[in-house]
């Protein structure tokens, strides 16, 4: 079969090859765009690029020289399309005689009770509140300070979930993470998670040891346990700054904010604030006077009232610029936090700003981001697929989250893992604990391309969602060489694609009609996911398949439409099949 779809292929490019038509790509783009630019359905692509040995998704994101000879195959030829209107605004090379020093952008982490909230707010107070009459007149998630003429920005996300939630959509703003311990209390499990998500945002850690002035405080302690993380301190030989401070009396501050600079002239962090500003949005509210508002910490660049700006798949004009002390500026400088007003729709946490010529240009950027948000969304690799990458020498390190049933077992699994290091790539656990896989699990291997290894353990029912809809790859094991064994396989390039059959949405038939004599539709009403016109589905009858089929009509009411989704009521056609009852179960479903 493989051979005659190979020559079926051939043939089909034989024919077309005497009248290639252009089709303008991208650097990258998603399969579903791709098949959509030639009119083709995704899995005709998809089974293209198996005959050429790459296993992919319909989410999947490939480069032009992948996309070009697929192209060729069903009688396109490809050309690089030069969008000049977005690389003018985002992907600029910075000049490096323009580059100047900017104020580092520090993240607060930590324990839930181990006083990150207090150090933030002692931060502030002591050096912000102590020069304004009534004190800070606004809170927008982020704000800067100024330390012997150096200022610094903190923002003020409410966790390592947000932490790399942020990540995961490509924002990348911390420079430095201060890391908060409690001296009295110790590294806790929410400190160990945090750990990790820093280390796999590779960031620099200052140790921040709160509580000192407790009597049960143990510093050393600590310390021991630090090291324990991998995160050896400088007492103790290591190269992690670590500092002693109590947030509620005030004392160490100081020192904390010497050691900030100190990590951030070593880190050299610069901007170019004479080109277009381009940001990050931090977090966004509707006001109900002022309507949307972004707070936006700008990365490069200058922000100015006045400026068109895109940012994610929104777009508008900057009519005001507020700072954290509820002040409008004229101006935003590299690393400065602004509410921003004047932009047209909620962005969302993570989405970029980026100034653009003129109106035009920004509706021509929002409508193409939008089109492509139809079609694609964020890929993680799966385990064969790093098995392909490490097959053809593109993938170096796989990295994993391992989560165990009990504690004593993330040692033992951990060791035989890592100990399967081969000449092509090695292993890298990037967090292990005990305990169900949760949401905070799935965040993290998406921002870092990872796999969640689950030995002995269950996953919670909002991770599982999560990990359906972000596309992370879960794996179940229970005994040990099995885990071992793929994971070998996979290093050594070697491990065999796993099909699998994914339901997609499931309907409930609610009334039948008659179209004619001999053909019938079921009225339906879809209890989870979605389905499409395009679907496959089954029929189910007192859970035996009566029929598997393609969906040849969904309609509406009176329309025809592309797709249903949960809660909504639909009649639909199956090609071949008549027989439908009321309390009929209907799975959409494909092969992954």
């Amino acid at each position: 079969m493989v051979e005659n779809a190979e020559q079926e292929a051939a043939e089909a490019s034989q024919t077309r090859r005497v009248t290639l038509r252009v089709l303008n790509l991208p650097e990258a783009i998603p399969i579903g765009a791709f098949a959509e630019r030639m009119n083709l359905e995704a899995v005709q692509v998809i089974k293209q690029l198996m005959r050429s040995g790459i296993f992919a998704s319909v989410n999947q994101i490939i480069d032009f020289d992948t996309a070009l000879p697929v192209a060729r195959a069903f009688g396109f030829a490809a050309r690089k399309a030069e969008d000049s209107k977005i690389a003018a605004t985002s992907e600029v090379a910075e000049d490096p005689a323009q580059l100047e020093p900017r104020p580092p952008v520090v993240t607060i982490l930590g324990h839930v009770d181990h006083g990150k909230t207090t150090l933030l707010d002692t931060i502030r107070k002591a050096n912000v509140a102590a020069k304004e009459t009534g004190g800070i007149t606004q809170n927008i998630g982020a704000y800067q300070v100024e330390y012997k003429s150096h200022p610094i920005t903190f923002l003020d996300t409410p966790g390592h979930e947000a932490f790399t939630a942020m990540r995961a959509r490509g924002a990348q703003v911390t420079d430095i993470a201060v890391l908060v311990v409690a001296a009295d209390d110790g590294v806790m499990p929410q400190t160990a998670e945090a750990i990790n998500h820093i280390k796999a945002a590779g960031v620099p850690i200052v140790v921040a040891i709160n509580k000192i002035d407790m009597p049960a405080a143990d510093p050393e302690r600590v310390k021991r346990q630090l090291s324990e993380h991998e995160l050896v301190v400088e007492d103790w030989g290591g190269d992690v700054i670590s500092i002693p401070v109590s947030a509620k009396v005030g004392s160490g501050i100081d020192d904390l904010l010497e050691s900030i600079l100190l990590v951030a002239e070593v880190g050299e962090f610069k901007a170019n604030p004479h080109r277009e500003a381009v940001g990050i949005v931090v977090e966004a509210q509707m006001d109900k006077n002022r309507g949307p508002l972004a707070t936006v910490l700008v990365k490069t660049g200058t922000l100015k009232v006045g400026d068109n700006v895109v940012v994610g798949s929104t777009r508008g004009r900057v009519k005001a610029l507020v700072n954290d002390q509820g002040r409008r500026v004229q101006a935003a400088a590299p690393s400065m936090p602004v509410e921003v007003l004047g932009i047209s729709d909620l962005p969302g946490a993570g989405d970029s700003l980026m100034v653009v010529a003129d109106e035009r240009t920004g509706k021509d950027i929002v409508a193409q981001r939008q089109r492509e948000a139809q079609l694609s969304r964020r890929h993680t690799a799966t385990l064969e697929e790093m098995s392909a990458g490490v097959a053809t020498g593109d993938i170096k390190e796989m990295n994993l989250v391992l989560k165990t049933g009990v504690q004593g077992s993330i040692d033992a699994v951990r060791s035989a893992l890592e100990q399967l290091t081969s000449k092509q790539a090695r292993v890298r656990i990037i967090h292990a604990a005990s305990g169900s896989i949760n949401e905070s699990d799935v965040m993290l291997a998406e921002a870092s391309s990872a796999v969640i290894v689950g030995f002995d353990v269950r996953i919670e029912p909002g991770a599982q969602r999560l990990a359906d809809q972000d596309d992370v790859e879960i794996r179940h094991y229970d005994i040990i060489y099995r885990l071992t064994e793929e994971v070998e396989r996979a290093l050594a390039g070697l491990l065999e694609p796993v099909v699998r059959d994914v339901v997609e949405g499931k309907l409930e038939v609610r009334a039948v009609f008659s179209l004619t004599k001999t053909r019938q539709s079921a009225g339906c009403i879809v209890l989870e996911g979605r389905l499409g016109r395009n679907s496959t589905a089954r029929v189910l009858r007192d859970g035996t398949v009566l029929f598997d089929g393609p969906v040849t009509s969904l309609r509406r009411f009176k329309d025809d439409v592309r797709e249903v989704t949960s809660g909504y009521e639909c009649g639909l056609a199956l090609d071949g099949f008549s027989d439908y009852q009321v309390g009929d179960i209907i799975e959409a479903h494909r092969v992954q």
